[in-house]
């Protein structure tokens, strides 16, 4: 008769003498197993080139890895230093956009004379000031009396073959 796993007293179930024995010949066995010597694995010349294979294999997935990683960092490092030069560029076109509008408002006539009058001491002339002046209606304008000529100078070729038409 099977008993349950469970114990309702307090005391432990004593084992059988047929487990006891059993279990003591598994622990000689294993002692024995301790005992000997290590044997040498043999491995065969063809487990020996499908491990360096294996092992050659991840180390080239391994580098190319490292290499496209490598690749992405370079790539990043660009890409954000093109980013910087594009905020680079916008604020100079800004400052050289207001610089123009100031160019535009300090070439205003009205700020000119302002400015004439402020730092220059300038002021308008007064009739008093202004002198006319009478000039003859003749033409001061005189037409070249004699004609310019223009002598070009030929290379060696060109004058070897004027003197063969010649």
């Amino acid at each position: 008769m099977v008993r349950s796993r469970y114990e309702y007293g307090t005391n432990p179930r004593k084992l059988q003498p047929d487990i006891q024995r059993k279990r003591q010949e598994e622990k000689k066995r294993i002692r024995v197993v301790e005992d000997l010597p290590k044997q040498t694995i043999k491995i065969s010349k063809s487990q020996k080139e499908t491990q360096i294979k294996l092992t050659l294999l991840v180390v080239g997935i391994f580098i190319l890895l490292l290499t496209v990683s490598y690749r992405n960092s370079q790539i990043n490092e660009k890409f954000n230093r093109v980013q910087t030069l594009k905020r680079e560029l916008s604020s100079i076109e800004k400052e050289n956009e207001q610089l123009k509008v100031s160019i535009e408002n300090s070439v205003n006539l009205n700020t000119i004379q302002k400015l004439a009058k402020e730092k220059l001491g300038m002021q308008k002339l007064t009739n008093k000031q202004t002198i006319y002046v009478t000039l003859p209606k003749k033409d001061y304008v005189e037409a070249p009396s004699e004609e310019v000529v223009v002598k070009e100078e030929k290379n060696w070729f060109e004058k070897l073959i004027d003197k063969i038409i010649k």
